[in-house]
């Protein structure tokens, strides 16, 4: 019974999750981690996205290093939502959204996949085992990595999965490298998406597909409302992003970087269980359903700050650690909000191909054509 196999994945996880508790801050050293704390909080001091977009390599590594410890406890091995059907736990819907996008790649055994800002790998293993695909992920935070590492080989996935430590504005690869590249809530993290998908398109091979599930600001956003405008200051400091797009701009991004669009949609829209249900905290929460997003609850989640509390005092967690908690509790109430007024997605999915001739070098043979004919 799937039911019953999450709840006894939870209680592992929760086994496990204690253990973690000496991974606090990441890379990070002990002594560092409150100054490191208090300076990823001070890129947030103000609304103007302008220090943190020409620092985001700094905000982005802080934020991972001091969140992914409470991510894996909290979340598991994939840090994404999901669309969700009502007869779904919140593991398989995870898998599904998963296996959903990798369909759209249309790639096969033996292909050459990228997973841009892989998180600790738990996507890429998934996608890998569905589609036989050698699947490679692409991540500049050194502990995320790390991490991955050792899940590889705990899992055995080591030898078609692997890592670069790179940033995603810049990727070590030749042109033309791979058959297919996704990303799932990762490029919000970018400073500039023209950039970044630039970078997407130049190492994918024509013909290949970039399938991509986006964090955006929606029509419903008012950049007049103050609420509105909190709610994204919120979200942006819990969730270590240097700026917001709207779903309009990632679309028009895409265009520029040169893509062709195959399919564009806000899956929020056609899921049975809103996407900010499993983060909601005064949600209905049913054990024999869900055992494993107890974590997540009003109660797991004063249980998990207060008990880092405890060990802050004690010198177990490193200091810093429970205003960690905090901006990520504050950044999931900010989801939440943003989730229930309309006002923000975390599941934009746009599909695009990489042309086989791309509209640069169409543009060039035009140029030579129309000079030798003027000759």
């Amino acid at each position: 019974d799937a039911r019953r196999r999450d709840a006894s994945a939870t209680m592992a996880s929760t086994a496990k999750g204690l253990t973690q508790l000496s991974l606090l801050g990441g890379k990070i050293a002990k002594g560092d981690t409150a100054r490191a704390t208090k300076d990823y909080e001070d890129y947030f001091k103000h609304e103007d996205d302008s220090t943190r977009t020409g620092n985001y390599a700094d905000v982005v590594n802080k934020y991972y290093d001091l969140a992914t410890s409470f991510y894996e406890y909290g979340w598991g091995e994939s840090f994404h939502f999901a669309h969700r059907y009502r007869w779904e736990t919140l593991r398989e819907s995870i898998a599904r959204h998963e296996h959903y996008l990798a369909s759209k790649l249309g790639v096969r055994r033996g292909d050459k996949v990228l997973d841009v800002g892989c998180g600790v790998g738990g996507p890429l293993r998934e996608i890998a085992a569905f589609t036989g695909a050698s699947v490679t992920g692409l991540n500049n935070n050194a502990f995320q990595i790390s991490r991955g590492e050792t899940m590889n080989r705990r899992t055995g996935r080591h030898d078609d999965c692997d890592f670069v430590k790179a940033d995603f504005m810049n990727i070590p690869k030749p042109d033309n490298t791979y058959d297919g590249v996704y990303q799932i809530e990762a490029t919000c993290h970018a400073p500039d998406a023209v950039g970044c998908y630039s970078e997407i398109f130049r190492v994918l091979k024509p013909g290949g597909i970039f399938a991509s599930y986006e964090w955006c600001l929606t029509d419903e956003y008012d950049e007049k409302n103050p609420e509105h405008r909190a709610i994204r200051q919120d979200i942006l400091l819990g969730n270590g992003l240097p700026t917001a797009r709207t779903t309009h701009e990632v679309l028009d991004a895409l265009k520029k970087a040169g893509f062709e669009i195959l399919e564009e949609e806000d899956l929020v829209k056609t899921a049975d269980i809103p996407w900010y249900e499993p983060i909601d905290p005064y949600r209905r929460w049913s054990p024999f359903r869900d055992f494993w997003s107890f974590k997540t609850t009003s109660w797991g989640r004063n249980i998990t700050h207060y008990f880092v509390l405890a060990l802050e005092k004690v010198g177990i967690a490193p200091k810093g650690s429970v205003n960690v908690s905090t901006f990520l509790k504050k950044g999931a109430d900010a989801l939440v909000a943003g989730g229930k007024t309309g006002t923000y997605t975390v599941m934009y999915l746009t599909v695009a191909r990489k042309p086989e001739v791309s509209k640069k070098l169409k543009k060039s043979f035009s140029r030579k054509a129309s000079s030798a004919a003027a000759q």
